[in-house]
């Protein structure tokens, strides 16, 4: 939103009356309004608000009206005075005319003045003369902090947030502490920022009613400054002074990848009693993220028992089971969602819906379901993501037959921005290489890949292709290009020393770099998968039979199923191998791999 456009909500916020003195409304949500109003009129010209304002209440102190002649002809000079261009003038014939009435509607516009006129000084005067004349007015004390933080006057600024919570009713102070992260975010020096804010909150630290609250804001804002240590031990202070709160529980999800023997015992301590489901689902999808995919189905199982109306959790738990290959169970999953969220007023759902509506069509066409497949995809809501329900169709359209159809769904994806012509461009390509038409798919993502020459997506779809097209230079200079760009980012690293190990070329390169892929991301399957593949092409088939059963135990996958069998069939376990494989098929029966894999041994299923 521009600065502009934020002006304007400042100005429809109070003609509507939504600033006024109404404590069922919450106190970040004001505060938030109140923050956007002071920083983007402190980059506006002055201009006046409507002509008829609407009146603001305080709590117990609505006055009868002062307006005499005197009194009236003030409020007109101070207003024309604006209307002339003459802020200045006008916020002292208001804020004069507010000491008289202690009308806050006064004040406040006294106030919007001087943040017009771009002077803090007289905002902060008005403020102030707003709190004398008024003492138990908590909009001046939100107004206060934000001037304040607009000046950069840091300390000052806790003193003022300190001040307007303990004035706020008990009711309101965790919602309000809860808010301060937000609020302080603008501040340049984070860890300035951090000290101030953990110094404005000592007394709610240490009160048993806002402590997890309070040690909560303060380990966020610890995190933004980087102070990871301390961040630590709020998230266990906070834990510690209520085991019932989401919040410790939350920011300790947010400090578990950087700190995971930290976190890891806290989050699983913490899991073995009730949670709020949002707390579990965000366990889970950490659990998900970090390749430990058996543990996340016992805690979406655990979700879907403790809250059988939260729809996410039984769309996520869906996903997972089909990923992991229990296509039956994931079918129930998914319908369950697909009832609850169709049942549902929640705006948030359709996304959801979307999501499993074609999930249950994928798994429909793996099955070869094709009719029942078409039925769920006919019931995905419009507002579905246009190119996500394109690449379903198409690949629908593909197993019945109807490629050069697929390829014109894809073709007439319409995109509003870039990254939705990136994304376009990518799905495309993967249709592309799916059929084998990789000279096409080359063309168009070196296309895409000389108008972006450093999109890091662009770039791993141009190795993929022209991996496929055994230009392995061109590919081994995109993944070292990759290397460089995202150091931190384990797939660049697994893909080459992946790429080595499969032509048996360079296998103690490629186990380092497969060492060093693992090292980032030590619970991935696939990576993994690729460790055992160069340790058996080392010769190692103990170690690569180990490490791949423990990649497909975590990960059920075609392609990890097409290594683990080969090695098995090598070490002349050729029973098991032929199990492994047949699993294989029944997770994705065209890999390539895996197909590769059952011609060159001449194996039938």
């Amino acid at each position: 939103m521009g600065s502009g456009a934020k002006r304007d909500l400042c100005r429809a916020v109070r003609a509507s009356g939504w600033l006024d003195y109404d404590e069922a409304m919450k106190f970040w949500f004001r505060l938030a309004l109140i923050s956007s109003c002071v920083w983007s009129a402190w980059a506006q010209p002055a201009k006046p608000l409507p002509s008829t304002p609407s009146p603001l209440k305080d709590k117990g102190t609505l006055q009868q009206s002062a307006l005499d002649a005197a009194l009236f002809y003030q409020l007109l000079l101070g207003e024309l005075n604006v209307r002339s261009g003459s802020p200045g003038s006008g916020f002292s014939f208001i804020l004069d005319a507010a000491r008289k009435t202690r009308d806050p509607a006064l004040f406040q516009r006294a106030v919007d003045l001087a943040l017009q006129s771009r002077s803090g000084e007289s905002a902060l005067q008005a403020v102030q003369a707003w709190k004398n004349a008024i003492p138990e007015a908590a909009e001046a004390n939100r107004y206060k902090l934000q001037i304040l933080l607009a000046l950069n006057r840091v300390d000052e600024a806790g003193q003022a947030l300190s001040v307007s919570i303990r004035e706020l009713p008990a009711a309101e102070q965790n919602d309000a502490i809860a808010s301060v992260p937000r609020i302080f975010a603008r501040v340049p020096d984070k860890k300035m920022a951090a000290d101030t804010v953990e110094k404005a909150l000592t007394l709610a630290l240490k009160q048993s009613s806002t402590a997890a609250t309070a040690w909560t804001s303060v380990g966020r804002m610890r995190r933004e400054a980087g102070q990871l240590a301390l961040a630590i031990e709020a998230a266990r202070q906070g834990r510690a002074s209520d085991a019932s709160a989401p919040g410790p529980l939350i920011l300790a999800l947010s400090l578990a990848s950087a700190a995971p023997a930290e976190m890891k015992p806290l989050l699983a301590q913490a899991m073995l009693g009730p949670v709020q489901p949002e707390v579990r689902m965000g366990y889970a999808r950490h659990l998900i993220a970090q390749s430990q995919q058996a543990e996340a189905l016992r805690q979406l199982a655990r979700l879907n028992a403790e809250h059988p109306a939260f729809a996410d959790g039984w769309l996520v738990h869906g996903l997972l089971l089909q990923e992991t290959g229990q296509l039956a169970q994931a079918e129930e999953k998914l319908r369950k969602h697909v009832e609850l969220a169709q049942a549902s007023q929640d705006k948030e759902t359709p996304t959801g819906l979307s999501e499993a509506l074609m999930a249950l069509a994928q798994m429909a066409q793996r099955q070869g379901q094709l009719p029942q497949a078409e039925q769920w995809l006919a019931q995905v809501p419009a507002n579905a993501d246009p190119i996500k329900l394109a690449s379903r169709r198409a690949d629908l359209l593909t197993q019945q037959g109807r490629k050069e159809e697929a390829r014109q769904v894809l073709a007439q994806i319409k995109t509003t921005n870039a990254e939705q012509a990136t994304r376009k461009t990518l799905v495309q390509s993967m249709w592309l290489r799916d059929n084998k038409q990789l000279d096409e798919a080359y063309t168009l993502v070196k296309q895409a890949l000389n108008a972006q020459p450093q999109n890091t997506d662009v770039m791993s779809e141009m190795a993929l292709v022209s991996e496929k097209l055994k230009r392995f230079d061109e590919m081994e200079s995109l993944l070292r290009d990759l290397i460089k760009l995202k150091p931190e980012d384990p797939q660049a690293f697994n893909a080459l020393g992946y790429s080595l190990a499969d032509r048996n070329i360079r296998l103690v390169e490629a186990r380092q770099l497969i060492t060093q892929a693992l090292q980032l991301a030590p619970d991935d399957a696939y990576i993994q998968d690729s460790l055992g593949w160069v340790a058996f092409r080392q010769g190692q088939y103990a170690e690569a039979l180990q490490i791949l059963q423990t990649a497909y135990k975590a990960r059920p996958d075609a392609e990890i199923a097409a290594h683990l069998g080969e090695v098995l069939w090598v070490m002349g376990q050729r029973q098991e191998a032929g199990a492994i494989w047949r699993e294989g098929l029944l997770l994705k029966a065209d890999n390539d791999t895996l197909v590769e894999t059952l011609k060159r041994f001449e194996f039938k299923p």
